[in-house]
């Protein structure tokens, strides 16, 4: 087992560790950011939707409100998955991640439902909005802050590979898109009151709130989704199964594999299978074959946890062997051997 061992595979850990310790630590702090950013804008929209006398004003603050628990719950999850593995957690703390993103989409569908209570109400007893261009001013700045604050959330987030991040991102987003809405019907009420005075559209107000409503709910059961998948720990996506394949494949010491089994908790990606090799490479070999191909692994997926169990090919396949035999693909395109052949 000369070729294809790669020493500096193994001596750059050091560094990778390094880099995935500097992500946390920016997650960590784009996380508190989301919270102030959302304080400030839940304190903003009440203060001025009460004063307005505006529903979809006050169903803004509600889902800022919304916004600011779920950035409380990301800074939560976040630094718990953060913790290394410990005696009571051996395989770490990530569905923290997993557990608060689909909390997160919980309570969008409770703001969603009272948004729509409310504006329902408002459609039977419909009620003048006092000076709307306060709204309009508000909902633009809670545009653009939400949207430079979710954008770094994003970012870092897909970069940290944090659920609870990008989570917390796609509450932000929402917010964008739901404070344009509402910003659009208070506008059309202010200008329809400066040259339409005789004309009644406060209808749009509770409209307006009712579009937020439907928008979020869509939000929520994406994020269900992408949320509860990890829970139940389905396998890593075809794209990053077809990797780690290649990789094994790309190595000559490596026969075959089989019974490759992957799932994700958080960030973490965990990551098993059985690799054959030749019967007569050594202990020390083998054990340093498993070493590179861990470490090639974990460079690739940061963060990952890597079990490599080593069996020798001793050409008595049984059909888990064979499907994963690379004696068996290279003698079939060579035409050296018949699909049918038992080597493995």
């Amino acid at each position: 087992m000369k070729n294809g061992i790669d020493p500096t595979a193994i001596r750059n850990k050091p560094e990778t560790e390094s880099i995935d310790t500097a992500i946390r630590k920016k997650a960590a702090a784009v996380a508190m950011l989301s919270v102030a950013s959302n304080t400030v804008l839940v304190v903003l929209k009440l203060i001025v939707g009460i004063l307005m006398g505006s529903v979809s004003v006050i169903s803004e603050a509600i889902h800022s409100g919304i916004d600011l628990l779920a950035a409380v719950i990301a800074l939560f999850a976040v630094r718990q998955s953060n913790k290394p593995a410990d005696e009571d957690h051996p395989y770490g703390h990530g569905k923290f991640e997993n557990i608060s993103g689909t909390i997160e989409a919980f309570l969008i569908f409770v703001a969603a439902g009272w948004i729509i209570f409310e504006a329902s109400h408002k459609f039977k007893t419909p009620q003048a909005v006092e000076q709307p261009g306060w709204g309009v001013a508000l909902m633009l700045i809670s545009s653009i802050v939400n949207l430079l604050v979710s954008e770094l959330l994003f970012r870092v987030g897909k970069k940290a590979q944090s659920i609870a991040l990008e989570a917390d991102a796609w509450h932000l987003r929402t917010d964008v898109y739901t404070s344009l809405g509402v910003m659009a019907g208070l506008l059309a009420i202010w200008i329809a009151g400066k040259f339409f005075p005789e004309k009644n559209l406060n209808w749009i107000d509770p409209a307006a709130a009712l579009f937020v409503a439907l928008l979020i709910i869509k939000a929520a059961y994406d994020l269900t989704l992408q949320a509860a998948r990890d829970l139940f720990d389905v396998s890593l996506p075809a794209k990053e199964l077809d990797w780690i394949k290649a990789l094994l494949r790309s190595n000559p010491e490596v026969k075959g594999f089989h019974h490759l089994k992957t799932r994700k908790a958080g960030r973490t990606r965990f990551i098993e299978f059985h690799l054959v090799i030749d019967q007569q490479a050594t202990l020390v070999e083998s054990h340093q074959l498993t070493h590179v191909i861990s470490a090639k692994i974990k460079m690739h997926f940061q963060g990952s946890d890597v079990i490599i169990h080593m069996e020798p090919c001793d050409q008595s396949c049984s059909p888990a062997c064979l499907s994963g035999c690379f004696i068996k693909v290279a003698g079939m395109l060579t035409g050296h051997m018949k699909p049918s052949s038992s080597a493995g």
